[in-house]
C-alpha cells in the first residue's frame, strides 16, 4: 500500500470518529436525558453524572473536535506553537503525535464508559478496533517518515 493511501485511510478514520462524536456529543448536549437517542438515564446510576450533559461535552470536544483538527493537521501540516507545547515526539509533526493521543483518549473513554455502565456492546469493540487501527496506521514506517520533521544539519 502506498504512503498516500495509508495516510488517507488514517485521515478518513479520524474524520469518521470526529463526525460520529460531534453528532453523538451534540445530541447528548441538546438532550441531556438521553431520550433523543434512546439512552436510558438509568445507565448513569454507577457514574458520577446525573445527566448526559458533561459526557456529551467531553465526547464532542475530545473525540469530535480534536480528531477533526488532527485530521486537518495531517492533511495540511500547519505549524502550531500551542500544539507543539504538548508534542512528546519532538521529531514528529504535532498532528502525527496527536493522532496517537486521540487513540489513547478513545480507549480511555471506552474503558471508562464500560466501567460505569457495566456493559460491553459491539459498538465498544468496534471503536476499540478503530482506536487500534489509527495507532497502527500512524506507526507504519511510511507514515512516520511522512510526518518526521526534517533534520537540520549543524555547520
Amino acid at each position: 500500500m502506498s504512503t498516500k493511501i495509508t495516510r488517507n485511510i488514517l485521515i478518513f478514520l479520524l474524520f469518521f470518529l470526529a463526525i460520529g462524536a460531534i453528532g453523538g456529543g451534540g445530541v447528548l448536549i441538546v438532550s441531556p436525558s438521553g431520550e433523543m437517542i434512546g439512552l436510558p438515564i438509568a445507565i448513569l446510576k454507577s457514574s458520577p453524572f446525573n445527566s448526559f450533559l458533561i459526557p456529551g461535552i467531553i465526547l464532542l470536544v475530545v473525540l469530535g473536535l480534536l480528531p477533526f483538527v488532527v485530521g486537518f493537521g495531517l492533511l495540511k501540516r500547519p505549524a502550531s506553537r500551542l500544539a507543539e507545547q504538548f508534542n512528546f515526539f519532538r521529531d514528529m509533526h504535532w498532528a502525527w503525535t496527536y493522532s496517537i493521543y486521540v487513540s489513547i483518549a478513545l480507549i480511555i473513554w471506552l474503558q471508562t464508559e464500560m466501567f460505569f455502565i457495566q456493559r460491553v456492546s459491539w459498538l465498544h469493540n468496534f471503536y476499540i478496533g478503530l482506536a487500534l487501527a489509527i495507532v497502527f496506521l500512524a506507526l507504519t514506517p511510511k507514515v512516520r517518515r511522512l510526518y518526521a520533521k526534517e533534520k537540520r544539519t549543524e555547520k
